[in-house]
């Protein structure tokens, strides 16, 4: 057996049902599940009604490479999105379809760590909390994690000035999230430029995970992007930068599993290499429904409305009774708790049959042996509007009860 499979954590979901086991809720309260990042909103029309207009090519093997008009459409989404020049994304070098961004951002460290490089491990750095992909796809590539400690201090937002010497020095990938899960913090134009810096300084790849940056409260203020910062700086090439987008968040798709990873060409060319060997190559029909997707931005504006809307009805209904605001994107309120989040967790089900997840299940001691997580947890506002407002009304009463 591969040795690292040991080195695995359960993921944050068995952990919660580890912890709600033996616990039976009050039957006559309709079960709120606010504990997984999956919406709930519908689909929009024009993707599912391409998706079934293309099932004939279910007779078809797709390539690891996709449409040149599906990869067209992303360049397209891309340049107007983050203001990039028109013709600076070749589809056919820096674009790449995935099968949603988990896939590929566990891939892309299989890709691109070499644990022969140096005598000493290779870093992957990543923030902390994070998603566990990150840390899964670092431990089974060889890799050490190193853990960046977000806290309210840093506006939630990794202490990179910490970090030692030797561990940039060791770092062969860094893992940005932005916004944030779970925190919803995002990454300014300028520390993105920063990073980019390092990373050309060091020799490290940065996979910026932006899998929520269509889902932010201002519409005129959209969150900046990795491929934005390098453009900023000159990098036309996008030396060293990768970039993960998917459908799941942005047009409420998670089942279509559809998403893309763009950037340094060089990078893209071996990434694709690999994937080759993967067999993971989109099908045509998902590949249609996503071209559909990506051109239409009429469902996305209606989707931060909906979110937004229920930001509003949920901290209106908490307001006094937990210190918690909208945060700059994604769709998770990141709560501090009055008492050690897991017995919060367990006892709001088990009074109020309302889930949420436990801070401490999506982050790790540092090397302090501080856990970022303790005492917070993650909420996330996926139900439609009516299972929010009325979870956060229990959440009122369970609060008052204590």
């Amino acid at each position: 057996m591969n040795q690292y499979l040991k080195q695995l954590q359960p993921y944050p979901f068995a952990k919660l049902a580890a912890l709600q086991q033996g616990v039976t809720p009050p039957p006559n309260l309709t079960p709120i599940v606010l504990s997984i990042g999956e919406p709930t909103q519908p689909t929009p029309a024009v993707v599912t009604e391409t998706l079934c207009a293309n099932l004939q090519h279910l007779s078809t093997y797709p390539n690891t490479r996709g449409l040149l008009a599906l990869r067209e459409a992303i360049a397209a989404w891309l340049c107007w999105r983050f203001a990039l020049p028109t013709s600076v994304l070749n589809p056919n070098q820096h674009i790449l379809p995935v099968n949603g961004t988990r896939e590929a951002l566990f891939a892309i460290a299989q890709t691109i760590i070499n644990p022969q490089h140096s005598h000493r491990p290779p870093r992957v750095i990543m923030p902390n909390p994070f998603y566990q992909i990150y840390e899964g796809a670092a431990l089974l590539a060889g890799a050490q994690p190193y853990y960046l400690n977000c806290t309210a201090q840093s506006g939630f937002i990794p202490d990179f000035a910490a970090v030692p010497e030797e561990v940039w020095r060791d770092c062969q990938l860094l893992y940005l999230c932005s916004p944030g899960n779970p925190t919803g913090a995002v990454f300014s134009l300028d520390q993105l430029k920063m990073l980019i810096t390092l990373a050309q300084q060091y020799d490290f790849v940065i996979a910026a995970d932006e899998c929520y940056s269509e889902l932010y409260p201002h519409e005129d203020q959209p969150p900046s992007g990795l491929l934005q910062a390098a453009m900023a700086l000159g990098l036309d090439d996008f030396r060293r930068c990768l970039v993960f987008h998917s459908l799941s968040k942005r047009s409420n798709a998670p089942g279509l599993r559809s998403g893309f990873v763009a950037g340094d060409a060089q990078l893209i060319a071996q990434f694709f290499n690999y994937r080759t060997y993967h067999g993971c190559a989109m099908p045509l029909h998902h590949q249609y429904a996503s071209m559909a997707a990506w051109r239409d931005e009429t469902h996305v504006i209606a989707n931060r409305a909906e979110y937004r809307a229920k930001f509003t009805a949920v901290l209106s209904e908490l307001n006094g009774v937990l210190n918690c605001a909208q945060p700059d994107g994604g769709f998770y309120l990141w709560v501090a708790t009055p008492m050690n989040d897991t017995i919060f967790a367990r006892e709001l089900f088990a009074t109020q049959h309302v889930t949420v997840l436990p801070g401490q299940f999506l982050s790790r001691p540092n090397e302090a042996s501080i856990n970022p997580g303790n005492g917070y947890v993650r909420i996330a506002l996926v139900a439609p509007l009516a299972d929010c407002i009325e979870a956060a009304k229990r959440l009122r009463q369970y609060l008052a009860a204590l």
